[in-house]
């Protein structure tokens, strides 16, 4: 504010300065005169200094007439001049706004928009670095690959543009499934900007699908170096990588290599669980048992496995039970409160055949963490203990809808793997998997259709034996065939006894009352699929059995079968029928 005022004062100063000039030189100035052509002209001062401006003003007007003429004639000539330079101006002025509708129509989606926008921007502009990324981009979402391509690789003669043609091939060649030749445009690419993000891990990506384990560890390294990534996850990583070169090499049959591979990935990374079994498999190659158990120790305090397990117990493979229940204490104890020390433990007193200690050591899991494990565990304690069948089979249904425990599961997308590997095969994650119970539940439907088999796997507890009815008092009939009666019923089945049926069109002799002989039966844990027992003496009239009610024809007969039996294909499902 302060500024303005102060040069809105300085030029009424100048102002007045000049006007004051003006009339002060008016009044006391001399008369100019001026002689042109015998004529004498006489200027006071002030008109004197209003000619000089006019004279100045008509120079200046004049030398802007004569330098548009040259510009003229040079224009005429060909060279560059104010007017090309405004023709100049609109055509870049219409390229650029055609440059920026492209962009706004590749943004959009819009292939065909934008490969006529692209081609009017390179009609009115000389940036072709610009104008051929743009067509190339233009021609990949309308589709046109061939177009794009040939773009590309015209991009390639321009340094300014050459990383970004080498990029636009690379990326086509990882949409053509051609992981071969992408990984050497990522290494050409990789070469040009080597602090590139993208590049890099697309270089590791794609070193890891090639099996080219060196070159990816490199890269972890100097990701890690240029702070792209942490040093501890570079030390897991690169561990992850050293175990899958390792087992590569064992494959190949260099053992000694894969082996200091693996031990290295054990060291770098105790937690993972494969490269510890693979360096202890390897140690127990070599006859070093007590490696191979220092190892497997460390290993089991941080994370046990059951594969940590199986190692341990491939490094004296002939002892008894009792010599490996002992030896596998020192394992244990590494560990003991965890889950898997319990179940290793119980299924070690399992096969010592120390019923009473393995259900000690399993205490409640079977309740407080049902698995498939911990629940056949059960089962096998019932049956060493000598409990029924029943029980044990309860325990094995229960198994059915059970969680099968912790498996390999993908951390990115929830896919669960038989075995660890370094990536994921549903995603593609690199050291993704995890030894965990998956997310997902068991739905309603599965475990409905699991529970329908219970019967079948239960069945029903065994009967205490009947005793047997006086063959004079039972009346056989005449439509019984003899083959059938003399055939075993299976044990859990309750089909009437084949002694009860009688043929509905024979007559009856008129007695007193028909005595019947009755057991009482015990209660059964399903009753809906068992019968009670009857035996039918003396004379058969018109028997007041509420469950089985008379019928006048033999077409209309009930057939009395359990759902959890199966009879012969031969049977006759007319058996066990009562006539009145």
């Amino acid at each position: 504010m302060l500024i303005s005022v102060m040069k809105i004062v300085a030029f009424f100063a100048v102002v007045l300065a000049l006007a004051l000039g003006a009339i002060h030189l008016s009044k006391t100035g001399q008369v100019l005169h001026l002689e042109y052509g015998g004529q004498e002209i006489a200027l006071t001062p002030l008109k004197a200094i209003v000619a000089l401006l006019v004279l100045l003003v008509l120079t200046w007007v004049a030398l802007k007439l004569l330098g548009l003429l040259l510009a003229f004639i040079r224009f005429i000539a060909g060279d560059e001049t104010a007017i090309s330079r405004y023709f100049d101006r609109s055509r870049e002025k219409k390229g650029y706004q055609a440059l920026g509708d492209a962009v706004l129509a590749i943004a959009s989606g819009e292939g065909k928009l934008a490969q006529d926008k692209a081609a009017r921007a390179e009609k009115y502009l000389q940036h072709t670095h610009i104008t051929n990324l743009l067509s190339a981009q233009a021609a990949e979402v309308a589709g046109d690959k061939k177009l794009a391509n040939q773009i590309y690789r015209q991009l390639l003669e321009d340094d300014r543009t050459r990383f970004v043609g080498i990029r636009g091939l690379m990326r086509q060649k990882l949409e053509d499934g051609d992981t071969a030749t992408a990984l050497l445009l990522a290494q050409k690419a990789y070469a040009l900007k080597p602090r590139h993000k993208e590049i890099q891990d697309t270089l590791l990506e794609l070193e890891m699908r090639e099996g080219d384990w060196k070159g990816a560890r490199k890269m972890l390294k100097e990701k890690q170096r240029l702070g792209e990534i942490p040093k501890d996850v570079q030390i897991r990583r690169d561990a992850v990588l050293a175990l899958q070169e390792a087992s590569d090499v064992l494959a190949k049959g260099t053992s000694i290599s894969a082996r200091e591979a693996a031990i290295s990935a054990a060291k770098a990374s105790p937690d993972l669980i494969p490269a510890a079994v693979l360096a202890a498999r390897s140690y127990i190659a070599q006859n070093d048992a007590r490696n191979a158990a220092r190892l497997l120790e460390k290993t089991w305090s941080v994370r046990p496995h059951p594969d940590v397990a199986a190692a341990y117990a491939e490094i004296e493979p002939n002892e008894t039970p009792t010599q490996r229940l002992s030896r596998f204490n020192r394992l244990i104890e590494r560990n003991p409160s965890d889950e898997e020390s319990r179940l290793l433990k119980a299924e070690l007193l399992l096969t010592a055949e120390d019923f009473p200690a393995a259900r000690r050591e399993l205490g409640n899991l079977a309740e407080t963490h049902p698995t498939v494990r911990t629940l056949s565990i059960m089962a096998a304690i019932e049956r060493g203990e000598g409990a029924d069948d029943s029980v044990v089979r309860g325990w094995l249904a229960r198994a059915l809808t059970a969680s099968r425990g912790p498996q390999w599961c993908c951390d990115k997308c929830q896919n669960i793997m038989t075995d660890w590997a370094p990536v994921c095969d549903s995603c593609g994650g690199f050291d993704t998997l995890s030894w965990r119970e998956p997310v997902e539940k068991r739905g309603a439907a599965s475990a409905t259709a699991g529970a329908e088999l219970l019967p079948l796997l239960v069945g029903a507890p065994k009967r205490e034996q009947q005793p047997a009815a006086d063959p004079t008092d039972v009346v056989e009939p005449d439509s019984v065939v003899a083959s059938r009666a003399d055939k075993p019923q299976p044990e859990d089945a309750e089909l009437l006894d084949a002694t009860s049926v009688v043929k509905a069109d024979e007559p009856t002799p008129e007695k007193p009352a028909p005595q019947k002989a009755e057991t009482p039966e015990p209660e059964t844990e399903n009753p809906a699929t068992s019968m009670p027992e009857k035996t039918v003496s003396g004379p058969v009239g018109p028997a007041p059995t509420p469950d089985l009610k008379p019928t006048p024809t033999r077409d209309e007969e009930r057939e009395m079968v359990r759902p959890d039996v199966v009879p012969p294909d031969e049977a006759d499902w007319t058996e066990g029928k009562i006539k009145p």
